[in-house]
């Protein structure tokens, strides 16, 4: 159960961090995750009421396995259908009802769970002035889970719309969730889109 927004209004300096809704997750692909579309609306809610201060990743596979590193490429040898040779490049693309809002949301390409390693993200928020971000997306316990780590090292203010996050494995996904309510108690929120819309203006 989400704890709240509790430390005041989202302001200004907030932005909203949509994490990997591309058409690679969807229904039919080795990939899938079934409550993608579940949470979709509450995902359009935010993007919908900032969509000037929304980013969105997307997840980007090699071309082929050969081309990532270490245990990367043992991955993408299991994964191999979902390298870019084998899957169309339309599937990259984030979901339909989220790229409408694309501009003046943002779009960030990462190869890796976390938007943060190769330094995009940082230099896209350098001398904003933020200092919250707000994460949805998917999955809970991977590339969300990067998402928020590198965020509470960095200092931000974090809150998790818990009803508008995914994952493909509905134990891990409440674990992450107990985890960041509980060991990350004071530099994670974890409220619904209800309450976090309420909150910033």
């Amino acid at each position: 159960m989400a704890d709240g927004i509790r430390h005041g209004p989202l302001g200004a300096n907030c932005v909203h961090l949509c994490i990997d809704m591309q058409r690679m997750f969807g229904p039919g692909l080795p990939w899938a995750v079934p409550w993608m579309q579940t949470v979709l609306p509450d995902v359009v809610a935010l993007a919908r009421h900032h969509a000037d201060r929304t980013i969105f990743t997307r997840f980007i596979p090699p071309q082929r396995p050969s081309d990532a590193r270490g245990s990367w490429r043992r991955y993408y040898e299991r994964w191999n259908g979902m390298t870019r040779q084998a899957l169309a490049p339309e599937y990259l693309r984030i979901v339909p009802e989220l790229e409408d809002f694309c501009p003046p949301a943002k779009v960030l390409d990462k190869m890796v769970y976390s938007p943060w390693t190769e330094g995009k993200l940082d230099e896209m928020l350098a001398n904003s002035g933020v200092d919250t971000i707000v994460v949805s997306g998917g999955e809970t316990d991977v590339c969300v889970l990067g998402t928020v780590v590198g965020a509470v090292d960095r200092g931000f203010r974090v809150v998790l719309a818990e009803d508008a996050t995914c994952s493909s494995a509905d134990a891990t996904h409440d674990a992450l969730m107990a985890l960041y309510r509980s060991r990350f108690s004071e530099q994670i929120e974890t409220a619904g889109v209800e309450e976090i819309l309420a909150a910033w203006p």
